[in-house]
């Protein structure tokens, strides 16, 4: 796309319109040659800031605020694109080229599980089409349009992220993507300081299922019929309903969940008109869910069973996102650091307790944040299912996370098997001198707790550090 198409798209003048675009940053920093650089604002920055720095990297030009540029120097003039708004125009044109582009579209939010799920998704609908997902969590009033400004001609399907912090965002992030087929994983307790009630968080999360039902029958609600909330979103949707879970009822149902070779899980399928079995490598009935969700959008699009079996086969998660990691000495860390909620943390702690063959469960837990007053009682209650999980080990880490080891001992564990920790580095100390060969340890917290030190410092520990043979991997 040359600039003079760019402004054609946002309805200003352009004084360069032969200048190629060769992609879209909003980052001075990571900005690459022949990218247009957006200028937004923000509560701790402002763009407009960087934008002679920008143009020296070797932008194709940049977005700016009239204001900026009826004051800019006079060099600099031709390359810029003046705008009332720049977030505005951002999403604007991101919607704009989504619109051109004009295919196939699916967008997936929920509590937990999107970002596992649209990677699963795109991994699916890769084995037939050329996918473009939303990369990494480039999910919000930002980064979505980024993901759709990324769109070619040679994609045939796109499957971005929706995220959310308050009432509003979904449906104005649905209204840019436009998608054809919206995925709901669940509704939980996240994000409860912005919200009063998991009941407020559902009715955010079901924007997204109002915006697909302005789209009519063309448009697929796929939806968890496992969670209350997220099934009452296909009442008075006009379109196709399909849902998926364990209960009986979901259209897609997952069956004889048990554990598989390495790490990995072993379920069936029973879909409407076929059946079948399937091995993840990931642990965790979640994720076995999120897998469900998967399969139905796969089958939407016909995917093959042998391509849709291959692909779940060969999954592999994002970063930090519950990463399987065997360390000299026989140590293995669940690596789930990524970020932390009630209803994420309760379903991993499931998995720890499955865990087979473990000498000790051991469970490292930063604090989880954006929960608002509830905050203080949802520690509560993690740390009293980690004591009935019978985690031999807790160590809290930051905050709240204090709480969360009040509750555990509260219900029946040691208090010298429950330490707490202000921060991760000092957590990881203590951790690479107390886990022992034979381990399983899970590490989450919220993002902002940055528990990646943890598992950086486990990696140097005495144990794995040794020369200690390791243990074999679970079969």
């Amino acid at each position: 796309m040359r600039l003079g198409e760019v402004a054609a798209l946002l309805g200003v003048a352009c004084e360069a319109p032969q200048r190629e675009v060769r992609g879209y940053s909003i980052d001075s920093r990571t900005l690459a040659p022949g990218q247009l650089f957006f200028a937004l604002r923000g509560p701790r920055f402002d763009g407009h800031q960087f934008v002679v720095q920008a143009l020296e990297r070797g932008a194709a030009g940049a977005v700016v605020a009239q204001a900026f540029r009826d004051q800019a120097p006079p060099g600099i003039v031709a390359a810029l694109l003046p705008v009332p708004e720049t977030l505005r125009a951002l999403q604007h044109l991101a919607r704009a080229v989504r619109r051109q582009w004009g295919r196939p579209l699916i967008a997936v939010t929920g509590s937990a599980g999107k970002s596992t799920t649209k990677e699963m998704v795109a991994d699916l609908l890769g084995r037939r089409f050329a996918v473009l997902k939303s990369p990494g969590n480039l999910n919000n009033d930002y980064g979505l349009p980024l993901a759709l400004l990324a769109l070619e001609p040679t994609h045939d399907v796109a499957v971005t992220e929706l995220a959310m912090s308050a009432p509003g965002e979904i449906a104005r992030l649905a209204q840019i993507a436009e998608p054809e087929i919206g995925l709901v994983t669940n509704v939980a307790p996240v994000h409860l300081e912005f919200f009063d009630s998991v009941d407020s968080i559902g009715k955010a999360k079901r924007e997204l299922i109002a915006y697909l039902s302005t789209r009519g029958q063309a448009a697929t609600a796929v939806l968890n019929h496992d969670d209350p909330r997220v099934r009452q979103f296909a009442e008075g949707f006009p379109g196709r309903v399909v849902t998926f879970g364990f209960e009986a009822g979901a259209d897609f149902r997952g069956l004889r969940v048990r554990p598989g070779n390495g790490f990995g899980t072993d379920f069936r399928i029973q879909a409407p008109n076929w059946q079948g079995e399937f091995h993840l490598q990931l642990p965790g009935r979640h994720n076995v869910q999120n897998a469900l969700a998967a399969l139905v959008v796969a089958n939407l699009f016909e995917i093959s069973l042998e391509d849709m079996r291959q692909a779940l086969a060969e999954f592999q998660n994002l970063h930090q996102r519950g990463e399987i990691l065997t360390l000299p000495g026989g140590i293995t860390v669940i690596n789930d650091s990524y970020n932390s909620n009630p209803v994420a943390m309760e379903r991993m702690l499931e998995t720890l307790a499955a865990w087979p063959r473990a000498h000790r469960r051991i469970v490292v837990a930063g604090e989880m944040l954006e929960l608002g007053p509830a905050s203080p009682a949802l520690h509560q209650q993690v740390g009293r299912k980690c004591a009935e999980h019978r985690v031999d080990l807790l160590v809290g880490v930051q905050g709240q996370a204090r709480l969360l080891i009040e509750g555990a001992i509260e219900a029946g564990l040691s208090p010298e098997n429950a330490r707490f920790f202000p921060d991760a580095r000092q957590a990881g100390e203590f951790c690479r001198t107390a886990l022992k060969p034979g381990d399983v340890a899970l590490v989450k917290g919220s993002r902002a707790v940055r528990l990646e030190a943890v598992i950086e410092l486990l990696r140097s520990s005495p144990v794995a550090a040794s020369a200690s043979p390791p243990l074999p991997r679970l079969e």
